[in-house]
């Protein structure tokens, strides 16, 4: 059993927690404004140079994303939770652009139909699996016996604790 971690070790994990929720709560407060004068200012229409490009580019991102995510949970690595949520995240950017660029054209019903089909059950398949994971009981354990609480628990020595799957199937 490893020893627990110092005060000094616990106030800096939650000094920087309360420092990173600070600056998501200003990004946050700050794309409002932002959001709505685009609403007001951008063209409805504009002509694109370099289509392709941006969409292969996406789509590699997609791929070592989802590579990466198989690579950390073959590997038990705790860095899948990350890798998951960003490809997740990355699945439900990719059916979003693809429908709403795709309205009022032919196309708009296939990628309408791979969004629903494909690449939003991925992405929720994902995130509950994440969910399931930051959920372990393992961590909960590890958690009371560091003294450390929520996310910062999972993160706080290494390695993390492999959580063995709970219910049927899994």
């Amino acid at each position: 059993m490893s020893e627990a971690p110092s005060p000094q070790l616990l106030e800096h994990i939650r000094r920087q927690r309360r420092h990173t929720l600070e600056l998501l709560t200003v990004c946050a407060v700050g794309l409002v404004p932002w959001t709505i004068l685009l609403a007001f200012t951008l063209p409805s229409g504009y002509t694109v140079r370099q289509w392709r490009t941006t969409w292969v580019g996406f789509d590699v991102l997609l791929l070592l994303a989802m590579a990466a995510t198989a690579l950390l949970g073959w590997r038990r690595h705790r860095g899948v939770v990350v890798a998951a949520v960003s490809t997740g995240a990355l699945l439900v950017c990719d059916a979003w652009f693809d429908v709403s660029l795709a309205l009022g054209t032919p196309d708009v019903w296939w990628s309408a139909a791979l969004a629903v089909c494909v690449e939003l059950p991925l992405a929720g398949f994902l995130i509950h699996r994440v969910l399931g994971m930051v959920n372990c009981p393992a961590l909960k354990r590890r958690a009371c016996t560091t003294g450390i609480t929520g996310g910062d628990a999972a993160f706080a020595s290494s390695p993390a604790p492999k959580c063995p799957g709970r219910g049927r199937g899994r």
